[in-house]
């Protein structure tokens, strides 16, 4: 019989079946509205050569939009009615997709591009703890993808990441503690993401960038990690 077939890869192989080697990148990190996709969008614009991996919607493929409404899903319908309509465990699962998309994603980046990660599956990672997910065969995964050659983390007080959320108006419940938003809940939340995320990358090289005055800063340093001059 002939006719056109469709060549089925698994996932993280080329078509030969052998593991696809990840390029060197660097993570953008932070706790919430540490001013991440403020420093992406910038650099998007100043520096089009680059490849920005995020779940960002600005940064989605056309072709990769379910990962977009998968993630408003989750904000939507999971984690207003998780423990009662939903579990940690099925939160987690929903989580496995967005992670390895960003793998996947890492691993298809364009020969020679600079790649800029935003969070990767750290972020993902130290959420599911705060959630009350310990431990989870998934997460031992998660830590054997590929890892980045160095992390920014950007700094940022839990005053400013309040004010930023417009004073809890536009927090989500993987952002604070309880059922509803308030300063005391945000702030602790956010002071204990910062510890889990800076425990993730302990084992990397991670440049810290206390709060910038403006966005432009940040963007100049990320440059001068990145080995590229930012005009």
């Amino acid at each position: 019989m002939t006719g056109d077939t469709t060549s089925l890869t698994a996932p993280g192989r080329t078509e030969t079946g052998a593991p696809r080697s990840a390029p060197p990148f660097v993570v953008l990190l932070g706790t919430d509205y540490a001013g991440k996709s403020s420093a992406l969008t910038e650099l998007a614009e100043r520096a089009p050569s680059w490849h920005m991996v995020s779940l960002d919607d600005a940064f989605l493929a056309p072709g990769h939009s379910l990962i977009g409404r998968l993630r408003r899903n989750l904000v939507a319908d999971v984690l207003p009615d998780l423990h009662d309509g939903y579990s940690l465990d099925f939160m987690v699962t929903l989580l496995q997709t967005a992670t390895v998309h960003l793998r996947d994603s890492i691993e298809r980046s364009p020969h020679g591009a600079p790649v800029l990660v935003d969070s990767y599956y750290y972020k993902i990672l130290a959420k599911c703890r705060l959630a009350g997910v310990g431990s989870h065969p998934l997460f031992d995964w998660w830590r054997s993808f590929p890892q980045p050659r160095q992390v920014v983390f950007l700094e940022v007080s839990t005053a400013t990441a309040w004010e930023r959320s417009g004073q809890g108006a536009e927090a989500n419940p993987l952002e604070y503690y309880g059922e509803r938003p308030d300063r005391a809940s945000f702030e602790t939340y956010q002071s204990d993401l910062r510890e889990a995320l800076l425990d993730e990358v302990r084992h990397l090289p991670v440049t810290v960038v206390e709060e910038p005055d403006d966005v432009s800063r940040t963007v100049q340093l990320l440059g001068e990690v990145m080995g590229r001059d930012i005009r």
